[in-house]
């Protein structure tokens, strides 16, 4: 019979059979032989009678290869089993950087219109009579300035930005559940708006001057590239404008996540057992979670979008608000809403749906290869 650990760099105990000359099995005092007794004594007994085997354990070498892992054929045979060998963090990491860059890339047009509508007061500037921009009257104008290529003006580090930030985010909320689980293993509802909040944030600060960058690359006519952006802002404006607007961020970033990934976990596990993994009621529930984030959100993300910009009147989030309404009234706070929404949705549904059925995928690999490898040590034991 053979012991072993299931990390194949931890010592294995292994129980070997040694033959001890003299040392007779004895059953007085036993009325009669169950099945289980037999087979111990046929294995015990040489033939004999004069010698029995003493089941002793030694130390396997550390590293030595666990032989109840499944083989190339079992593999071939159950291609599933190989997402395993994927570390399970990795695996998630992976799956949020890829999930955000497919997102972002799908409705990187309808984010530009959003972050024109948004600066547009304070690109036209403070003379002209029209500070608001419509919806189509933004597409147009992008497709007639710079072409079809215009509408993915800032993608790139967009995408840059969006790998490190969804795979951060997705893998935080994660890692802060697991962190603020009660003693019975159970998340309460704060706790889980707590989790969303802090992944919120610690991926915004990870990323946020790429996210600057992005929007100056976006919205300033003359920039080509955002190295040329990055250059110019460390001449001109310091450092320290890579993160203009930052506060502003945090405080729109945290309600927001916390909002959305919390309704989504709520009303997912609300769901019976048998709904749970249904990729179309993952996206629905993504849907109706990013939609309630978005509309209580959305105002600070203009005040943030409109810190970031080169020569911005405003300074802190108390001189935006009032600065904005007195702009364009209270309807500015929520300029490129439309776009945005149209942009979102999809974006979230699309994140949360896929990083979702990854982890779902993981437990099942996990456990066809926990299935195999109990086949495995039967076949051999």
């Amino acid at each position: 019979m053979l012991c072993v650990s299931e990390d194949k760099m931890t010592p294995k105990g292994v129980l070997v059979w040694r033959k001890i000359p003299g040392l007779e099995r004895s059953e007085r005092g036993l009325s009669e032989e169950t099945e289980q007794r037999k087979q111990w004594r046929e294995r015990w007994d040489d033939g004999g009678g004069a010698t029995a085997a003493f089941a002793c354990v030694s130390m396997v070498e550390k590293g030595e290869k666990n032989e109840f892992n499944p083989t190339r054929e079992q593999f071939l045979r159950h291609p599933l089993a190989l997402l395993a060998i994927v570390p399970r963090d990795a695996a998630l990491f992976v799956a949020g950087a890829i999930a955000g860059a497919a997102a972002r890339t799908a409705t990187a047009p309808l984010d530009r219109v959003k972050l024109l509508m948004q600066t547009h007061g304070l690109r036209v500037g403070q003379g002209s009579m029209k500070k608001g921009i419509g919806f189509i009257e933004a597409m147009m104008l992008i497709g007639k300035e710079e072409g079809i290529k215009g509408y993915w003006k800032g993608n790139l580090p967009q995408v840059i930005r969006i790998i490190p930030y969804s795979a951060v985010q997705l893998f935080a909320y994660d890692a802060y559940k697991k962190l603020l689980r009660g003693v019975n293993g159970e998340l309460s509802v704060i706790g889980r708006l707590a989790a969303g909040a802090c992944a919120g944030m610690t991926s915004t600060l990870v990323t946020y001057p790429l996210d600057v960058l992005r929007l100056r690359l976006a919205v300033e006519p003359g920039y080509k590239t955002m190295s040329e952006v990055a250059l110019n802002m460390l001449r001109d404006e310091g450092i320290a404008s890579f993160y203009n607007g930052l506060g502003p961020s945090l405080l729109g970033i945290a309600p927001y996540i916390a909002m959305n990934f919390c309704i989504f976990d709520l009303v997912k596990n609300s769901l019976p057992e048998k709904f749970q993994k249904r990729t179309d009621l993952s996206l629905a529930t993504a849907l109706a979670s990013a939609t309630l984030a978005t509309l209580m959100c959305y105002p600070l993300d203009t005040v943030r979008r409109q810190m970031q910009m080169k020569g911005t009147p405003y300074k802190t989030v108390l001189d935006a608000f009032p600065g904005i309404v007195a702009c364009d009234g209270f309807i500015g706070l929520y300029s490129g809403f439309v776009p945005n929404i149209l942009k979102t949705l999809p974006n979230s549904s699309i994140r949360l749906t896929t990083f979702d059925t990854v982890k779902v995928l993981i437990e099942a690999s996990e456990k066809e290869f926990r299935r195999i490898m109990e086949e495995n040590r039967h076949k051999q034991t």
